[in-house]
């Protein structure tokens, strides 16, 4: 029976995938394109002129995240959204027994030679979220590339693993209940994947009225899709082991490019954590600041998450 649930599921995701074309008019401006690298194909929206800009979304979430914040950067900048490898219309390869399928270093490959691609030798990067963390990872091993870093709403990944408690495990419980062994995280969250898209995204922005019913509409389309369901599973259990790995191995490597922290006043991490500070013993040149808003910060308040980001990159 489950395995009919699941193939009816997918089938009702064909179906409604066509809205896809529907959705790029949110973008006015920019070019949908999908790009071969690192095996796989990466989604890609496009717009704007000048220095190259990355922008990394977030779980739950695809890079609608940045209908806000991309149009106001695009006028000074070429602004180059993606989906992360298994979230949004990128592919979803089935991943290893270790998850490096799914580890941050294999997700900042893809970002990297999507860039490649597109010819952009060098280029900042803005990630919110698990889009943080890959952008960390990639000015780490691409240092030499990326000219700016921008981290919003996160701390790094080794760091909240080491510092967690009761109460920061409660509040990060996600991070435990998705990199349970599959598949019961999946099989769980597939009977209503948008109940549990929904209380994540009230439980951690406090309200969904600021979500624009457009951007509600691609993260429930997106979610639908099993597949991805089980991809963004797979992230988590990369994040709690062969990224920790990774982490510990470079834990020597400080990020040597300008680093910006943005995250929000009334969020969890400003309550538990000296950001700026603890983004210092991870980069040599840190700046940053609190805006008042949660966790979705560049849907809650773009023009000052907008502001921030174009005086930090301007340079």
């Amino acid at each position: 029976i489950s395995d009919y649930v699941l193939t009816l599921k997918k089938i009702i995701y064909l179906i409604i995938k066509p809205y896809n074309i529907e959705r790029i008019c949110m973008f006015d401006g920019f070019t949908n394109l999908c790009i071969k690298a690192n095996g796989i194909n990466i989604n890609v929206m496009k717009g704007g002129r000048g220095p190259a800009i990355l922008m990394l979304h977030g779980y739950p979430q695809t890079h609608f995240m940045w209908h806000k914040v991309a149009p106001i950067l695009a006028q000074h900048f070429t602004v180059i959204l993606t989906n992360l490898r298994g979230y949004g219309d990128s592919d979803k390869p089935i991943s290893d027994p270790n998850h490096q399928t799914y580890s941050k270093r294999t997700s900042g490959k893809d970002q990297f030679e999507v860039m490649q691609e597109l010819g952009y030798e060098s280029f900042a990067i803005v990630g919110h979220d698990r889009g943080g963390r890959v952008g960390h990872r990639m000015a780490i091993d691409y240092s030499k590339y990326i000219t700016r870093l921008a981290v919003l709403d996160i701390v790094p990944t080794l760091f909240a693993f080491e510092q967690t408690d009761m109460e920061k495990a409660m509040g990060y419980f996600h991070w435990f209940f998705l990199a349970q062994k599959s598949d019961m995280p999946e099989h769980l969250i597939g009977f209503d994947p948008k109940y549990f898209l929904q209380w994540c995204l009230k439980s951690w922005g406090g309200s969904l009225n600021y979500f624009s019913s457009e951007a509600l509409a691609e993260y429930e389309r997106c979610f639908s899709n099993p597949d991805m369901i089980k991809a963004s599973c797979e992230d988590y259990r990369a994040a709690s082991s062969i990224d920790l790995e990774d982490d510990k191995f470079d834990s020597h490597n400080k990020i040597n490019c300008p680093v910006l922290a943005l995250w929000g006043r009334n969020s969890a991490i400003n309550k538990w954590y000296d950001v700026l500070e603890v983004w210092r013993d991870r980069a040599i040149d840190v700046t940053g600041g609190s805006i008042d808003s949660r966790h979705f910060l560049a849907e809650e308040k773009p023009e000052e998450v907008a502001r921030a980001l174009f005086f930090f990159l301007r340079v």
